[in-house]
């Protein structure tokens, strides 16, 4: 019995040596904290940027971005690397062009406004009996 309680001992004896040497390394101090003042101007500058930057990668993300990065022979993939590795101005400058690009939406309002002149101007000439395009539209003549 005693073989074992000194192989015991022994163990705690190392185990209690490497913690004390655990709770040592621990304990030291890693550096002096250092605290400023942020200006407003920072914050919102750093906010701007990250909203830019996120705007920028979801564009590049779209699936017909990508697809017409393809046609033109550049990896989406390496492309979206590339502009993670931009900064805050190459982001900024790419968020500004991308502001001024037409937006899709307005085409399909534009071809709908078009349609709807066409169908307006087509049953006036109707109306007046200058055609005879509709057949529910009874003319003047």
């Amino acid at each position: 019995m005693s073989r074992y309680r000194h192989l015991l001992r022994g163990f705690l004896r190392g185990f209690a040596l490497v913690m004390a040497l655990v709770v040592a390394a621990t304990s030291l101090p890693l550096g002096a904290a250092r605290a400023a003042m942020v200006r407003t101007e920072q914050a919102i500058e750093q906010s701007a940027a990250a909203e830019q930057r996120t705007r920028v990668m979801g564009f590049m993300a779209r699936e017909e971005v990508r697809r017409q990065m393809i046609e033109l022979g550049i990896d989406p993939d390496e492309a979206a690397e590339r502009a993670a590795g931009l900064s805050d101005g190459e982001i900024q400058q790419i968020a500004g062009h991308l502001d001024q690009l037409p937006a899709g939406e307005g085409g399909v309002e534009f071809v709908l406004a078009a349609i709807l002149l066409v169908l307006l101007i087509l049953l006036i000439t109707d109306l007046l009996g200058l055609t005879d395009v509709f057949p529910f539209v009874r003319s003047q003549r």
